[in-house]
């Protein structure tokens, strides 16, 4: 018998006789009474998008949905219990990245404005509860242009995460609530967790306050019912994938890719409503990433590639949810 040969008799012997020495798993080991077709939760119904009731847009085809996320990133940042995505990576005190934080509020929120109005972009803005305090001005400037406001927390620095306090946490949503409510005179309906963290206390929290939608969830790419113990709630996936920062930032994309794939997205999405139903083509866009001067012409790129198509047309977050409530409570 060659070598190989005796190794392989011999691994075949210790893998029987270590099935052997393996005892049977009860029966009850493999009972789990949550179990159903599709989630182990009750969570969300589970059904399947191409199964599902599909909505058709008063407007067009494809909705394009651009989320503006307003940031502000504390100098001295905790990182408790984890850093937040996009925050202060040297020693205290970072002021290189801080800095160039601040320039998107300061500068690049202006080119980003510039490029929606050119292209009739109606967007949402994802505001941070302490830029009431920090930078007035722009909380001023997005009552004047009558744009929805959906909550981002209090700041990046204060995530919600599991194993929070969940008087922590509820402390935390209602002062962001609060402080954007009387800032814009909005009723500030949607959500979205700094990070899109989010622990398994803030469905329930959120729904308690009025929140009618939040945006964590990308696991789709149409809003669908999320249940809570205060009630109803709606997900409203804003994509992770055709995010700026996930593009340019974490997969070191050029600027170039990144309106290369905004334009894929287009073409699949629209075509996919021709037989689905209607799409919606989520954007999430901070400026700090593209209102830099050497970024923004992409960004432009991008928006005048889609609206020239046939069948596309923009609506904040808001909009559009009250669109697929009204379609899914249609008779058939």
């Amino acid at each position: 018998m060659s070598e190989k040969s005796a190794m392989s008799e011999k691994s075949a012997m210790t893998g029987e006789k270590a099935m052997s020495d393996t005892k049977a798993l009860p029966p009850e080991h493999l009972q789990y009474p949550e179990r159903h077709y599709g989630m182990d939760h009750d969570l969300y119904s589970w059904e399947m998008l191409t199964d599902r009731k599909p909505v058709h847009w008063q407007q067009g085809k494809l909705a394009l949905w651009v989320n503006i996320s307003l940031q502000f990133f504390p100098l001295n940042q905790r990182g408790l219990p984890f850093p937040p995505a996009g925050g202060m990576t040297m020693p205290y005190p970072d002021l290189r990245h801080f800095s160039l934080r601040d320039y998107g509020n300061r500068v690049g929120i202006y080119r980003i404005l510039r490029a929606l109005d050119k292209y009739n972009i109606k967007p949402t803005f994802a505001v941070n509860g302490e830029l009431v305090q920090r930078a007035p001005y722009l909380l001023h400037l997005l009552r004047e242009r009558g744009d929805e406001v959906i909550a981002h927390g209090w700041n990046m620095d204060a995530p919600h995460y599991g194993g929070q306090s969940k008087g922590v946490e509820k402390e935390l949503i209602s002062r962001t609530l609060g402080s954007l409510r009387k800032a814009t005179g909005q009723e500030v309906r949607g959500w979205l967790s700094p990070g899109k963290v989010h622990s398994e206390n803030t469905p329930t929290l959120l729904a308690e306050q009025g929140v009618e939608y939040f945006c964590d969830w990308v696991n789709d790419d149409m809003p669908y019912r999320f249940n809570t113990n205060s009630g109803a709630l709606w997900a409203m996936p804003l994509s992770t994938e055709l995010e700026d920062q996930f593009i340019l930032r974490n997969n070191l994309h050029s600027e170039a890719s990144y309106a290369e794939q905004m334009e894929d997205a287009c073409r699949f999405l629209l075509s996919e409503a021709q037989t689905q139903g209607g799409r919606i083509l989520a954007l999430n866009i901070h400026p700090w990433m593209l209102g830099q001067p050497h970024r923004i012409t992409y960004l432009e790129r991008a928006l005048e590639f889609i609206t020239a198509q046939p069948g596309v047309f923009s609506a904040p977050a808001h909009t559009l949810l009250q669109q697929c409530e009204q379609a899914i409570a249609e008779p058939a």
